[in-house]
């Protein structure tokens, strides 16, 4: 049920509206500010390795996306361990089909899949940066910036996931 290019796509997101958000006329300078972060730092960084990780870590954010958003990958979870799984031709495996071609499309729309990444947004990556925040002593601000940035990022994500069938 993984569109491996659809997760691939969804994964550019981050490094697409980072460029805009963090943007010195957008929340760039705010951010710098709130996140003690200097000109002399950004200079001294590996862009390659940030952005090869950065993107590795926004396929994995996208993999666990794709089980949020589309809803039929849960068919698949749930019925694992069912006799025949994995053959096609088993009463579980064309129960399976026949499933997916009845509700296969269900909820498979762009705005679908931007309205959970924008609860995922709010349930997974604010409180996990809102708590890295509180310990490492940064503000509101700053933790605005951040979720915020996350949570347009899998409203986005989440949508093309979703609609990419």
């Amino acid at each position: 049920m993984m569109n491996i290019v659809a997760l691939l796509v969804a994964a550019l997101i981050p490094m697409v509206i980072g460029f805009v958000w963090y943007n010195p006329k957008v929340f760039g300078t705010a951010w710098m500010k709130v996140a003690e972060m200097t000109e002399e730092k950004m200079q001294g960084a590996n862009m390659l390795a940030i952005f090869g990780i950065s993107y590795v870590l926004s396929f994995l954010a996208a993999a666990a996306l794709n089980a949020i958003v589309i809803h039929q990958s849960h068919i698949y979870s749930i019925l694992l361990d069912e006799p025949g799984f994995g053959d096609a031709s088993s009463e579980i495996g064309l129960f399976i089909a026949d499933f997916m071609e009845k509700y296969g499309d269900n909820y498979r729309t762009f705005k679908h899949g931007a309205f959970h990444g924008i609860i995922a947004g709010i349930t997974l990556a604010l409180p996990v940066l809102g708590v890295n925040a509180l310990f490492e002593r940064k503000g509101f601000k700053y933790i605005a910036i951040n979720a915020g940035f996350w949570i347009v990022c899998f409203a986005l994500m989440g949508g093309i996931i979703c609609a990419w069938k």
